[in-house]
């Protein structure tokens, strides 16, 4: 899960950096509250699976300390000696520093403007692993990636050369990485302490299939040679030397021996790749076996083919998930309240008369940051065939705007620095979204609806738009690149700025409209709309001796 860097350190310093201009940035960096890797989830979709013809990965960055907002760097140019610093996204501990090359791209939140997109899961591995001996954490090497590498494999290239040099400074990683024409996992764990660099393995999504990955490692068995899978030239010996594995190299799997699976890992991680697996290639009929945890030997595919292949709006939909229709719909048991609502409050497993349950994890969750669904086309000029559809808070009930990858600003709502976990702003995307979805957990399954309505309206807009947004900026693009990227910035900013202005509106239309668990009609008048009949026969299930009423002798004779 990403921590944006702080912003005075997330800028690339040349040498000339003062002392005090540091120690003054590392303080404000270990003020930051932490921002632990809670549980990720991200989908992919190789060429041949999409509508279009487009690479796509998402991202859902989720975490109870996580404030989402939209990370921008321009790129740069460095002289002889210039430095950047690496400071670690879940503690903002200072690392250390290493060389800048002479050039740097311009990145858009987890998109840079050569159209490669990164995003992430941590899965831990084994606790032997832990605290591995180096300085380039998860979190920076994804975005020092993006500043570097105009491919796909060369982000892989950029970030496993990093670590072998410099060291890896966190647990387990799943990433995913795509450019206008491949889409990779990349799943990378350190050696443990006081040791320096990684074992990792990286495979291409064949053209026409889609992955995910969900705080899980993905990547079992693979091909020793074959173009289209990188490794570590150790990743095998290393096991071998730590006793984990002693079988033919053919028969390595790197999930079950960097990270052997156990429940928590099916229910709450694999769980949420079957669920997207289940809704895009439904004629599978892929067996529950493979999410309740209870069957170990039923395990998913890294990757299958979708049914059809999915446009945009498609893989949207796929990270709004509560596994509605399954035995895991969250919408269902009694956690859900009279009104259908899919959250549930931590802890995620609990203890009551000596047993242990839990509640599910599903793709949408309350605590996302941000999320995304990246679009890289390979047809179009990069600043224009970019998009970085980005959204604040959850999945669910978000609005996804286009960000193109040319673009030189963001919207000033989704801004870094316009506000905080600690600090609420109306000015800021995160909290308003935050806002209406937070009052929507009161009366959930008729404020969603409403909710959803926008949502579609908004979005389908957007998607109405594209081709002319797209036909007028090639037109510019070919006058002059940079008049495109001007054209293309008002249009990003003024989305941006636009929907969070539309769906504060949204919020204060529900709060007048359910104040104080009524609805009001179309004329405002307030109405007391009955619970649901199986809520109302729960209550008299449990409450029924003390809550039934009870006439009094001669009550209600003539």
């Amino acid at each position: 899960m990403p921590m944006p860097l702080p912003s005075t350190l997330e800028q690339i310093m040349p040498t000339t950096w003062t002392r005090t201009a540091l120690a003054a940035a590392l303080l404000a960096a270990l003020l930051l509250p932490a921002a632990p890797a809670d549980a990720c989830t991200s989908i992919l979709v190789a060429k041949g699976a999409s509508a279009d013809g487009s690479t796509m990965i998402t991202y859902a960055a989720d975490s109870h300390d996580l404030y989402g907002e939209l990370y921008f760097l321009s790129g740069k140019r460095f002289g002889p000696g210039a430095m950047r610093e690496i400071v670690e996204w879940d503690t903002g501990k200072h690392l250390g520093r290493i060389p800048q090359p002479a050039v740097t791209y311009t990145r858009i939140g987890n998109m840079n403007e050569h159209q490669v997109a990164i995003s992430e899961t941590t899965f831990g591995g084994r606790e032997e692993l832990e605290g591995p001996a180096g300085i380039l954490d998860y979190g920076s090497l994804i975005y020092i990636a993006l500043e570097r590498a105009k491919t796909a494999r060369e982000a892989i290239q950029v970030m496993t050369g990093l670590v072998e040099e410099f060291g890896y400074a966190s647990s387990g990683e799943s990433f995913s990485i795509a450019d206008a024409k491949e889409a990779w996992i990349l799943e990378m764990i350190g050696k443990g302490k006081e040791r320096k660099g990684a074992v990792w393995v990286a495979r291409r999504l064949p053209d026409g299939t889609i992955s995910a990955h969900a705080n899980h490692p993905r990547i079992r068995t693979f091909p020793l040679k074959d173009p289209d899978t990188l490794y570590s030239p150790d990743v095998v010996s290393f096991a071998r030397e730590m006793g984990w594995f002693d079988g033919p190299d053919a028969e390595f799997s790197f999930a079950d021996v960097y990270a052997p699976l156990d429940f928590g890992g099916v229910r709450f991680c694999e769980a949420r790749v079957w669920s997207v697996f289940r809704r895009a290639a439904p004629s599978l009929d892929l067996p529950l076996e493979m999410a309740d945890g209870r069957h170990p030997e039923a395990r998913l595919p890294l990757w299958v083919k979708p049914d059809r292949k999915l446009a945009v709006a498609d893989v949207m939909e796929l990270m709004r998930d509560h596994y509605e229709g399954t035995p895991l719909d969250m919408t269902q048991d009694v956690g859900a309240g009279p009104y259908a609502c899919p959250y549930r409050w931590r802890p995620m497993t609990w203890e009551v008369d000596g047993e242990t349950y839990l509640h599910e994890r599903a793709i949408s969750t309350q605590q996302t940051g941000f999320s995304l669904v990246s679009q890289s086309r390979d047809w179009l000029p990069d600043p224009i065939g970019g998009i970085l559809w980005f959204g604040l808070d959850d999945t669910y009930s978000t609005v996804y705007v286009p960000m193109y990858a040319g673009i030189r600003s963001v919207p000033k709502t989704f801004a870094e620095g316009v506000a905080s976990m600690s600090e609420f702003s109306w000015d800021s995307a995160f909290w308003v979204f935050n806002w209406v979805a937070n009052y929507a957990y009161s009366r959930y399954s008729d404020m969603i609806v409403e909710i959803r309505s926008l949502q579609r309206e908004l979005e389908g807009q957007f998607f109405a738009d594209q081709p002319a947004v797209e036909e007028k900026a090639m037109a510019l693009h070919r006058q002059a690149p940079e008049l495109a990227r001007d054209y293309l910035t008002s249009y990003s900013v003024e989305a941006g700025d636009r929907v969070t202005a539309r769906w504060r509106r949204l919020g204060e239309q529900l709060l007048v409209k359910y104040m104080d668990g009524n609805v009001k009609d179309e004329y405002g008048r307030p109405k007391h709309p009955r619970y649901p009949d199986e809520w109302y026969r729960r209550i008299a299930r449990e409450r029924g001796e003390q809550l039934r009423v009870v006439p009094m002798p001669g009550e209600g004779q003539p």
